[in-house]
């Protein structure tokens, strides 16, 4: 867990450095940063989805994964459990859960993320995620400057999610097959695409009702590396 817990101090001290920025940045270089974060995030779910090998698993993942965030209402759910929070903290930032979530995903979803959490788990040291941690504290800067407080807060959710990784690739490391890792790289890229899309305001998606798409891809991608999948795949 050495390097997740490094990658969480170091978004937390480049939050901190953007939120300090953003108070002090005019309102129209805030807004010009917004719109490089939301081209920024558009090209890398591009890049990210391109290394599916197995278009159909990410396509039956999101299928899966919308019907399943439809029905539990996830977009309402996190949306009132972040307004609770600015309640409880008294912040006043509009964006707290969008920048939250489009942290979550632009720290957690390539696949650094995964092979250093993997490689850590399995014994091979946490260089990989150290490495990921410099990035992620220029990124987090960026990120709070453009999108304030809400991109600190997303160390909770990066700390769950990639601490898991590695506790899971500790006891699970064959599970995660190169395989399994690409194709959930690129179906967190579709999702970073929708955020993209959310940033710059050309429409409104419910970008959060497509998470439990990161769980379904998983399954599926093993269950074809396996060769246990039965529908036939291009």
């Amino acid at each position: 867990m050495t390097g997740t817990l490094v990658n969480v101090a170091t978004i937390i001290a480049g939050s901190l450095l953007g939120i300090l920025f953003k108070q002090r940045l005019p309102r129209r270089v805030v807004a010009v940063v917004f719109h490089g974060i939301g081209l920024f995030t558009m090209a890398l779910g591009v890049s990210m989805f391109l290394e599916s090998h197995w278009i159909i698993v990410v396509v039956l993942s999101l299928l899966f994964g919308g019907i399943t965030g439809g029905a539990l209402r996830l977009e309402e759910g996190i949306e009132g459990l972040s307004e609770k929070i600015k309640q409880r903290f008294r912040f006043k930032d509009e964006r707290f859960t969008e920048g939250l979530i489009t942290s979550f995903l632009l720290f957690c979803m390539g696949s650094l993320t995964l092979l250093g959490a993997i490689d850590e788990g399995v014994g091979r040291g946490p260089e990989l995620l150290i490495t990921k941690s410099v990035l992620d504290g220029f990124s987090s800067m960026a990120l709070a400057a453009a999108m304030g407080i809400g991109v600190l807060f997303s160390v909770v959710p990066l700390l769950i999610y990639q601490g898991g990784i590695t506790l899971l690739s500790m006891w699970l490391g064959d599970f995660f097959a190169q395989s399994v890792v690409n194709e959930l790289t690129a179906t967190g890229g579709v999702l970073l695409i929708g955020l993209g899309i959310n940033i710059l305001n050309l429409g409104k998606l419910k970008v959060t009702d497509l998470l439990p798409s990161l769980l379904f891809v998983v399954l599926f991608a093993w269950m074809q590396y396996r060769e246990i999948f039965p529908f036939t795949l291009f």
